[in-house]
């Protein structure tokens, strides 16, 4: 493998080189001959930081320009987003603005950016830093865009844009960025009051209208800073607030399965009826009962597991402050401190409409008959008619608060013309959350005439019986739940790193320095102490009291005839406080309850780092050529604990490790002329397993028909990559780049997730974990763990273009554009057996093959339009899938934005921003044969408000 990559970093180096070379000697024929004595490096000199303007740009092709020079000064591969004008960014999201960056997709939930993957590699490869310190965020989703963030990945939602000034993604490493990450590492960066020139104070106040929700909610920011007369001290100060009303709407099938998945056999080898398979009475036309319940997973028929419809209510609050204090108390003396703060507070009600039927073993599938059906060509019963299915309706209703903070404080400090020292210490932490989650459910029990369709993309789900009045439901013990799992997700980093820089000579700098980082992760859930299903039977007059109907289902959706937009569910405020508040059956309780102490996960993770690396810029010798070569040492020590089965008894067990690593990097760059460079560089790097991942404890949970089992691995080796990267970069005029970048990462493992279909009774756990749940020892629960598989090749280009148009006449030269184009290339081995003798061949999970993006924009003096696209190509998210299927992923999308800005005048700005405006929707799937899974949209976002600044 070795030698493979070599020679293809080879072939890219000498392709890379020979077109260089052309363009070369084609841009040089096109140039003026140099001025007389002009020395022969001197056209190559590349703007330096000093030459930009010490202010904060202003306009959306300013803030271009501005990230095109930093791109192009830096010596590794960098691009930035910078702010357009003070306390606003191009996007109201984060992740959104990140998206513009070439190699950079993000997967969004309740309409907005979450998460971002760099060049194919998901969140857990990439790190982000704020104000130079690492730094997790953690939030809460909905359970079918991937519920709370246990891992390493950063949401960015947290965040309102307004409070930071730019962003970086450093696309190469070098040895002064800690290690961590394979994608990339992120820079964000809040305003500091040294990076104006003037007091300021700006204030901006808009309106925030979604068109499925509609609602009009607030959104105000403001920034004020000021420094003394002597430039010696200088304050900043920022906050936005702002409120959020939406709704998401679909279909939530809760993957497929096939008739005979969870059919157990006695021991004289006959299935056992009631363990899982439709009912013998079953037909479907050219198919016997024996291949309806076919317990081959590659010939059986698969069918829906709970098709259902579902509806998100979602209001949040977004509160956050950045204070920034700089302090120069002489020139050669540079002091910050930065504080940033932020919550996110919101709320999620949840109404449901399900056929629960088909996952159920027991009472459910077994006695479901199929009165008449379609089969498709990929063996689905892709429509059907059904009797004595089990229906079910329930609310559930999540409060989600993050808290995060984090503290830095900065030193530069020069020793004469030659030495400086640079040193950080901080501290961050990011606190979720989840005081309440609750969830209620009725049922309808061996209903008749259920129907369901998915022959279009979205289904035709039409139940039988009437599931807006109450008297259809029941509320049973043994049947009928309520879940009540408060939890919270804790990080924290504490940083301190030091460096000290030597310039030997104009042409040649030496850097070496050490950092240490301490990481902790620390995760709790309550759940009740009785089974879930453990409830107190109520009447249909206690149902009535407590239920309300839920309407208005499907606006935007083009729901297919007889697709209910209305069923009863349970009004929680009145079920809790008339059957649930002090009644002691539905304590809780945590590290005592079976299926809440596998959430019980503390990580204490101690990573120690020392560097040395040299810079060169050969420019005044004559010879156009920059870089940097360097090498880092680093060695990781990580302590988990979690709760774990030893025969009968279940103990808090801990697991200890540590490892050290050498990672070595060098980019250079050629400066052909003043126009053209090329980029060369290689290197290692290494990201850590996913946080929670390293438990060495297991979590057993029973929900409704899912049943799972998942487990940790604190043996987790960490992800290793050799990476090569060369990249062409023209600069035709001011704000203007074409390059060509391409990558290839040759990754030594992947951390994936193995799960198989069980029986509990294998599991070596309690059979007393399952008393008063309903579920029989020979049920099957999908069991999961992480487990290192073998690596693969990641490979890809991009294509980036900028270009204002102002070589163009009149109004015309106000005009530009920026397009980018990503290709990514991975396939690895996945384990499907435990004992790792059988795997299937997939692309890596959370790579897109293709990305694009693309805005125009037209801006003068009062007046500024822009319209943007962003492509994202279908990604898996599980390898391999379970019940059956190869795996699950989530479709293409393609989503629309605009903004219009209007300057009154020096003070006042007027503007108009539509988000999402064709409304796309989430789309997931399972199988390769492209099964509906989930499919839902959260409508359009219309932002209007006016910016004043003194």
């Amino acid at each position: 493998m070795a030698n493979s990559a070599f020679r293809g970093f080879k072939f890219a180096l000498v392709a890379g080189v020979a077109a260089a070379a052309m363009t070369a000697s084609v841009a040089r024929a096109q140039q003026a001959p140099a001025a007389d004595g002009q020395a022969a490096g001197e056209a190559a000199q590349v703007p330096s930081e000093a030459d930009e303007p010490a202010i904060v740009v202003t306009g959306f092709r300013e803030s271009l320009s501005s990230a095109i020079g930093m791109k192009r000064r830096e010596i590794a591969s960098i691009d930035a987003i910078k702010a357009e004008d003070i306390a606003e960014f191009p996007d109201l999201n984060l992740a959104e603005s990140l998206q513009r960056i070439p190699g950079v997709a993000i997967s969004r939930v309740n309409g907005e950016g979450r998460n971002i993957s760099v060049r194919g590699l998901g969140p857990e490869y990439t790190r982000v830093r704020i104000n130079g310190m690492e730094a997790i965020g953690t939030t809460g989703g909905t359970d079918n865009s991937g519920g709370v963030n246990r891992g390493r990945g950063f949401d960015f939602n947290i965040f309102s844009s307004d409070l930071f000034n730019s962003l970086a993604v450093r696309k190469t490493a070098t040895a002064d960025v800690e290690e961590g990450s394979l994608g990339a590492t992120v820079d964000l960066t809040i305003a500091r009051p040294f990076d104006y020139k003037k007091s300021t104070a700006t204030f901006s106040v808009q309106g925030s209208y979604n068109d499925l929700s509609r609602k009009v909610k607030p959104r105000l920011s403001g920034l004020l800073t000021t420094t003394n007369d002597a430039g010696t001290f200088g304050v900043l100060m920022s906050l936005a607030y702002e409120e959020r009303s939406l709704k998401e709407e679909g279909a939530n099938i809760t993957r497929w399965t096939y008739g005979g998945f969870g059919i157990t056999k006695d021991t004289a080898g006959n299935p056992i009826a009631s363990s899982g398979g439709f009912n013998a009475a079953s037909t479907l036309p050219g198919y016997t009962i024996a291949q309806i319940n076919n317990t081959d997973a590659n010939t059986g028929l698969f069918h829906p597991r709970i098709p259902g419809l579902v509806s998100y209510d979602i209001n949040q609050k977004r509160l956050g402050g950045a204070l920034s204090l700089q302090f120069r108390p002489a020139d050669s003396t540079l002091i910050s401190i930065d504080g940033l703060y932020s919550r996110l507070d919101g709320t999620r009600s949840e109404a449901q409409f399900q056929a629960i039927s088909f996952s159920r073993s027991g009472a459910g599938k077994p006695q479901t008959i199929i009165r008449s059906g379609t089969v498709d060509a990929n063996n689905n019963i892709i429509s059907g008619t059904f009797d004595a299915v089990d229906l079910r309706v329930q609310s559930r209703f999540d409060k989600l608060v993050t808290d995060f903070y984090e503290v830095t404080g900065n030193l530069e400090q020069k020793f004469g013309d030659r030495l400086k020292f640079t040193g950080l210490v901080g501290y961050s932490k990011s606190a979720f959350r989840n005081p309440i989650q609750t969830t209620v459910t009725l049922d309808a029990a061996n209903t008749n005439n259920f129907y369901y369709d998915f022959s279009t993309r979205f289904p035709t789900i039409k139940p039988g019986v009437d599931i807006s009045n109450p008297a259809t439901f029941t509320f049973t013990n043994g049947t009928s739940e309520v879940r009540i799992r408060p939890q919270t997700v804790d990080n924290a980093f504490t940083t301190a790193k030091g460096a000290l820089e030597w310039t030997a000579t104009d042409q040649f700098k030496v850097k070496a320095g050490v950092d240490w980082r301490r990481f902790t992760y620390d995760s709790t859930e309550q759940r009740r102490l009785q089974a879930e299903t453990v409830v107190q039977t109520l009447t249909a007059d206690q149902i009535a009291a407590a239920t309300t109907l839920f309407s208005g289902f499907g606006r935007g959706l083009n729901l297919p005839g007889g697709t209910p937009s209305a069923w009863i569910v349970p009004d929680l405020d009145k079920f809790l406080g008339l059957y649930v508040q002090g009644n002691p059956l539905y304590a809780i309780g945590g590290i005592e309850n079976a299926t809440a102490r596998g959430s019980f996960i503390t990580v204490k993770e101690e990573d120690v780092g020392a560097w040395g690396m040299a810079e060169f810029n050969l420019a005044d010798s004559g010879l156009p050529v920059r870089g940097d070569a360097g090498v880092r040492y680093v060695k990781t020590k990580q302590f988990s604990t979690g709760y774990a089965s030893q025969g009968s008894t279940i103990s808090l067990v801990g697991a200890d490790r540590s490892y050290t690593r050498w990672l070595p990097s060098a980019n250079l760059v050629i400066d052909l002329n003043d126009k053209l460079m090329l980029r060369l560089a290689a290197a290692k790097t290494l990201a850590r397993a996913g946080i929670a991942s390293l438990t060495p404890g297991g979590n057993l949970s029973i929900s409704g028909g899912n049943r799972t089992f998942s487990s940790g691995n604190p043996d987790l080796k960490p992800t290793e990559s050799t990476n090569f990267d060369v990249a062409i970069e023209f600069y035709p005029a001011k704000g203007a780049i074409y390059s060509l970048a391409l990558f290839q990462k040759n990754i030594g493992t992947f951390v994936q997730t193995l799960s198989v279909g069980l029986p509990f009774s294998s599991l070596g756990l309690p059979e007393s974990l399952l008393t008063g749940t309903g579920v029989l020892p020979t049920d099957t629960f999908i069991v999961s763990q992480p487990v290192n598989s073998s690596g693969g090749k990641l490979k890809g280009f991009e294509v980036n273009v900028q270009q204002p148009f102002s070589f163009l006449p009149g109004v015309l030269s106000h005009f530009g554009m920026l397009a980018n184009f990503t290709y990514v290339g991975s396939n690895i081995q996945y384990l499907t057996s435990a004992n790792g003798s059988t795997f299937v061949t997939a692309p890596l999970v959370g790579l897109s093959k293709y990305a694009a993006n693309a805005t125009l924009y037209y801006e003068d003096s009062k007046f500024s339009v822009r319209g943007s696209m962003a492509y994202r190509s279908k990604y898996l998210t599980a390898v391999p899938g379970t019940e059956g299927n190869a795996w699950n992923g989530t479709n293409k999308t393609v989503n629309f934005d605009a903004q219009v800005s209007y300057t009154i005048n020096d003070h006042l700005k007027l503007s108009l921003e539509g988000i999402n405006l064709t409304d796309t929707k989430n789309d997931q799937f399972v199988d390769e044969t492209n099964r509906l899974n989930v499919l839902t949209h959260s409508g359009r976002q219309i932002n209007f408000g006016a910016k004043y600044t003194f």
